[in-house]
This record gives structure tokens, sequence and C-alpha cells, in this order.
């Protein structure tokens, strides 16, 4: 049987353990979630503005684009028939519309897919955590919380 000072010592590594590495891998898998639904958001206003240059059949197209920090400038396009499309890692693809929206359609599953395997990544973090604080709580010898008086302390 372990002696007090060994118990505190275990106890303090999990604690350690929960905090500096497991909550750390739970907040970057979040945040790297975080960033695919924000490029999925983008490719979702994108093509929105498609369909709706496809609905108007107007080659001509009068924008405002963002040049950084909420300032934006007019912008002309003779002829918006085709539109460069960023494909990751600095390329760019010059694409018609309706090639755009293919691509846009296999990139938006592609990061749905990710997302979701993001999402499993964080439950099973989540998991892991309640493992090792059920672990704490059988090594100290507490008793188990009631059902309703939990309460969850992750993210």
């Amino acid at each position: 049987m372990l002696d007090e000072q060994q118990v505190q010592g275990k106890v303090l590594r999990y604690e350690a353990f929960i905090n500096d590495i497991l909550q750390r891998d739970l907040q970057k898998v979040l945040e790297q979630r975080d960033e695919i639904y924000e490029k999925i958001a983008q490719y979702l206003q994108l093509k929105n503005v498609i369909e709706r240059l496809q609905e108007t059949g107007s080659r001509e197209l009068v924008t405002q684009v963002d040049l950084g920090c909420n300032f934006y400038v007019n912008a002309e396009v003779p002829d918006a028939s085709t539109i460069f499309v960023a494909l990751g890692y600095g390329f760019y693809a010059e694409l018609t519309l309706p090639e755009a929206l293919a691509f846009i359609e296999k990139k938006s599953k592609l990061l749905n897919e990710i997302a979701e395997n993001l999402t499993k990544d964080s439950a099973k973090i989540k998991a892991n955590i309640r493992m090792v604080l059920e672990g704490l709580r059988e090594l100290q010898g507490l008793q188990e919380l009631p059902e309703e008086k939990r309460r969850e302390i992750i993210l």
C-alpha cells in the first residue's frame, strides 16, 4: 500500500499531466477545428457569390475589396467568367464558375471530414481527461459525486 506522501506525489503528477498535456492537446485540436470551420465558411461564402454571378449572367462585376483592417476599396472586374480560387499552400487556379463550384463542393466535403475527425479527437482527449480524473478520485479515496452535482471541467 502506498503511504500518504507517495499518493500526493502521484496525484500531483496526474494533475500536471492533465493540465500540461491533455488540456493543451485539447486546446490545439479545438483551435484546429475552429480554423477548419472558418475555411468552410469562406468557401460557402464564395459559393454564394458564384451562384449569384451565375444567376445575373453579367460578365462585369463591381464590388468592394478588403485591403485589411476593414479598409475597403471599390473594384471593377471587367470579365467575371473566370475566377482565381486558392487551392492551398499558396497555389491558385483560374477556374470557370462551374469548375469553381465543383471544386468548392469537393473541398467542403474534405474540410467537413477533417472537422469531424478533429471533433472525434477532441472527444477522445476529453475521455482521457475524464479517465485520469476518475483515477485521481480512486487514488485519493474520494466518493463519486452525484450526477447532478458534477460539472464539466473541460473547455
